[in-house]
């Protein structure tokens, strides 16, 4: 968890992202944009410039570029995704639901 804690959490927040931006996307698809969005920064390292290399040196360009390419990144990315997805389809059924809904009056 760690390890891998950060890039859980970084792709959670982007699936946030997405689903703020557009609130009426369904949950699948909103993870699929994501993870499609996940990977396509994790293959974004293989691209070099000395620009960019310098960016990628500061603290936010590590927190959003990343430095290191990295398969074990994109398996947290799926994970946090997936998490991100299960815990908004809770809460809109709970809020579907209303307040109190499953109690005993």
């Amino acid at each position: 968890m760690v390890k891998y804690g950060g890039s859980i959490l970084w792709a959670a927040m982007l699936f946030w992202i997405i689903t703020t931006l557009g609130p009426r996307l369904p949950a699948v698809r909103a993870a699929f944009v994501a993870s499609a969005a996940a990977c396509a920064v994790e293959l974004f390292k293989f691209y070099h410039s000395a620009s960019l290399d310098a960016f990628r040196l500061t603290l936010p360009g590590a927190l959003l570029l990343g430095r290191i390419f990295s398969t074990s990144d994109m398996v947290a990315y799926v994970i946090g995704i997936t998490a991100a997805a299960l815990a908004d389809r809770a809460i809109r059924s709970s809020l579907a639901g209303g307040i109190g809904a499953g109690t005993a009056a």
